[in-house]
């Protein structure tokens, strides 16, 4: 795995996105359809020839990880971004906390198997899917004590499908945390390295944008 600042913004951008769309649904009930898709396929994606490949192969698929990356970092300045930072944080420290914890790595990694059937048979934000993995984040990472705990509207997250794509989408956040850490990405280089990831983070989001 490459332990290049690419690959580890790249990875750090697949937490960002998750993060970011978790925000978005806990608040409004809704968030971009294509993003949702990219976090939840991540999971699926074991065997990957490059970063990028985790998220789909082309930078789009990342590029609003990628913005929420760099704007998040350089600003933290309204309450969105520092909910956002928040929850990427955390999703950090669980993984670092599941990476000890084999047996529950053996658990998430069989089950995430079981359920491609039900992604390849029903598509990657069918709501059996979203539940099956919501069900996996509840039964293992739910069960520590360090918990995320959620904020946004009670109302919107009472909703179980609401609350399925949030759990579905952490356990993708924590899957790019893995990837993060597997690409030699530390946790101190949130604060040292702030500004190469930020200016990298950036570039690879313009890039997104410019068609082919």
């Amino acid at each position: 795995m490459s332990r290049s600042l690419h690959d580890q913004t790249l990875a750090l951008a697949g937490v960002f996105q998750a993060a970011n769309l978790v925000q978005q649904i806990a608040h409004n009930g809704q968030c971009n359809p294509a993003s949702l898709e990219t976090c939840i396929r991540s999971l699926f994606a074991t065997d990957p020839a490059s970063t990028l490949d985790v998220y789909g192969g082309e930078l789009s698929d990342i590029r609003e990880g990628l913005v929420t990356l760099s704007t998040v970092m350089s600003q933290q300045s309204k309450q969105r971004d520092i909910e956002v930072l928040k929850y990427v944080l955390n999703l950090i420290h669980l993984e670092s906390k599941l990476n000890r914890r084999s047996d529950m790595l053996d658990v998430i990694g069989s089950r995430i198997d079981q359920a491609r059937h039900t992604a390849s048979h029903f598509g990657y934000t069918h709501a059996n899917l979203i539940g099956n993995l919501a069900s996996i984040y509840a039964d293992t990472i739910s069960t520590f004590r360090q918990r995320i705990q959620v904020t946004g509207d009670p109302t919107v997250l009472q909703r179980e499908e609401n609350a399925d794509k949030v759990r579905a989408l952490l356990l993708a956040g924590i899957r790019s945390a893995v990837l993060w850490r597997q690409c030699g990405g530390r946790r101190w280089q949130l604060i040292f390295s702030r500004r190469k990831v930020i200016h990298h983070a950036r570039e690879l989001a313009e890039k997104a944008r410019q068609p082919l």
